[in-house]
């Protein structure tokens, strides 16, 4: 029997990067996996060719999660896992950043794992219980001075995961609430910030998978790994916590 085998899972911002990774891996472990992103001409034909489900999201929409549970209780009739993923990473500090960008950040970031969250929980109830995943960052830990909202976001998505765990077991609802933290992974977002900020193009260098090794870069697998295992029955007794997947930069 696969990991995951009869999970429905969601998984949002899934159509690149971590988001992608995650959906691969869930799919290939067995679950159905509702592929959501707000890019639907890239993420309609990668949830086909992986045989998942895509569902057109912009997660900072509110409306949009009420219609996307509405679909999974009517097409599947339950819910067992979510992937909080959907993000965005302005690279500006605090003496750069636009109020306009800052609240943008928070929109994504904050405001839709909080309406992902809460829709998630009413529907999980139904069954028993489930399991969500926040996606957050060591930026929560430790701060990115060229990153000042994505720090701060991705600070209050840690804080928010443990909130909802204690609630959940207070209320003994059989659903647990983690949060991952990624450090550099190989994904667009950080080849992004490489180009910009270092100078290095990651993708154009004479072996770029060597380069990502030198550079201590991890691949989005590390982290889809982690992921297929909160979503799986064999981390039952783990809520609350934060896992931090960055080769130790944070203890360096």
């Amino acid at each position: 029997m696969k990991r995951v085998e009869g999970k429905v899972i969601i998984v949002t911002g899934a159509a690149s990067g971590l988001g992608l990774a995650d959906s691969k891996s869930l799919i290939a472990e067995g679950a159905t996996v509702i592929m959501t992103d707000i890019d639907a001409e890239k993420g309609r034909p990668l949830a086909n060719e992986l045989g998942g489900i895509f569902f057109n999201q912009d997660v900072s929409d509110e409306s949009t999660w009420s219609e996307l549970m509405k679909f999974v209780e009517n097409k599947f009739g339950r819910l067992d896992g979510l992937v909080n993923n959907a993000g965005i990473a302005p690279i500006a500090s605090i003496e750069e950043a636009t109020t306009q960008s800052w609240r943008e950040v928070m929109n994504i970031h904050l405001d839709g794992t909080f309406w992902g969250c809460q829709s998630a929980i009413k529907l999980m109830k139904i069954n028993g219980g489930g399991s969500i995943v926040n996606m957050s960052s060591t930026a929560a830990l430790i701060g990115l001075g060229s990153y000042v909202a994505y720090s701060a976001a991705k600070g209050g998505i840690r804080s928010m995961s443990k909130s909802i765990a204690i609630h959940c077991r207070q209320n003994k609802l059989n659903i647990r609430c983690n949060s991952v933290h990624p450090g550099s992974i190989s994904t667009p977002m950080v080849h992004h910030a490489l180009k910009t900020l270092l100078g290095k193009d990651l993708l154009a260098e004479e072996d770029p998978e060597e380069t990502r090794k030198q550079l201590g870069i991890g691949e989005p697998s590390d982290v889809a790994h982690m992921i297929v295992y909160l979503m799986s029955n064999e981390s039952k007794h783990i809520t609350g916590t934060e896992m931090v997947i960055d080769n130790g930069d944070t203890v360096i």
